[in-house]
């Protein structure tokens, strides 16, 4: 089997590999890596401004200063604020004037996103976690569809990645496997199933150019399947993390009266903002400085297969060997 595919023929890459979007682990310098060693790094806005530091265009361009090949930027669409989605509209004009050829929408309708993308010649992927959603996204006009399963770290799905393949896979779009690929052997299993790519975040973490904070990697490293835990403390729906000893002391539960409110049409979406809001620094730190502060560490399952911190090209250039051999 070879290592390109119909994803890579559509993005101009190498290897059908993504590295997601993560907050707070994608620092430029991982995104252009994993580009450069031919998969597609994919650029979270938040991340690059408020845990790293650049104005966003002056950070595509610094990307670019280490990569000419293609990357991508993640806009999460939902409505949760109007300043928020002021933001997301300014991400979306520069990403189109920088010429950022893929953009990842998520937690939205990308209906509008579509139109002011399409007639750049940007392909747009829309992160999904069940028909339902995809149905959705595709009476938008999205090309293809990135399916987040109940193995994934951050905001895990509810299915495998095979019940996945068999809800979605008859919408007739390019479906690419989101969660619990450790090995380079799961990797060359998700494209033998039918999808066309594969998108890492845990497995990059463990990198030498991700800047996330040693004893976050080793916590990666050192946790199996069953230290994943489903927490709603942190964005108000379950995001998979790692159980670590303050994870057990604050809980995974919302209290009753957060519940009550993330049970409301309306109110939800405010419960969801005082969470994110107490959680963003949080993450940022706990990345950061490691185990001297909060730890709340972002994984999926699948660092059961992740042994050792290696370099992004030294995991695109092992994942393509496996597809080529498979």
């Amino acid at each position: 089997m070879t290592a390109r595919s119909g994803l890579c023929e559509m993005l101009g890459i190498e290897v059908p590999l993504i590295c997601g979007a993560m907050y707070p682990c994608s620092n430029p310098e991982l995104v252009a890596a994993v580009s450069e060693a031919g998969g597609i790094g994919i650029v979270q806005p938040l991340s690059l401004s408020y845990v790293h530091g650049y104005e966003f265009r002056e950070g595509l361009r610094y990307i670019r200063s280490l990569t000419a090949k293609p990357i991508g930027v993640n806009l999460i669409i939902e409505r949760s604020s109007k300043k928020y989605l002021e933001r997301v509209h300014q991400w979306l004009d520069v990403a189109l004037e920088e010429q950022v050829p893929l953009l990842v929408t998520a937690l939205g309708n990308p209906d509008w996103v579509v139109a002011r993308s399409k007639p750049a010649g940007v392909t747009v992927f829309h992160d999904v976690t069940s028909r339902q959603w995809a149905e959705k996204a595709l009476d938008g006009g999205v090309d293809g569809f990135i399916c987040v399963n109940n193995r994934a770290g951050g905001h895990a799905g509810a299915l495998s990645p095979g019940a996945l393949l068999d809800e979605i896979g008859p919408l007739g779009k390019p479906l690419v496997c989101a969660g619990g690929i450790g090995t380079p052997g799961e990797f060359a299993e998700a494209i033998a199933m039918g999808y066309v790519g594969v998108q890492l975040g845990t497995r990059f973490i463990a990198s030498t150019e991700c800047s996330a904070h040693a004893d976050y990697k080793q916590a990666i490293i050192t946790a199996d399947e069953q230290d994943i835990v489903l927490s709603e403390k942190i964005s108000g729906v379950p995001v998979s993390v790692i159980e670590t000893p303050y994870i057990e002391s604050v809980g995974t539960r919302a209290g009753p009266l957060a519940r009550w409110m993330l049970r409301g049409r309306r109110t939800k979406h405010w419960m969801r903002t005082l969470y994110s809001l107490q959680s963003i620094w949080k993450l940022k730190r706990a990345s950061l400085q490691g185990r001297h502060y909060k730890d709340i560490f972002q994984a999926g399952k699948s660092v059961a297969g992740i042994q050792t911190v290696q370099s992004a090209a030294d995991i695109v250039a092992e994942y393509a060997r496996a597809l080529k051999e498979a």
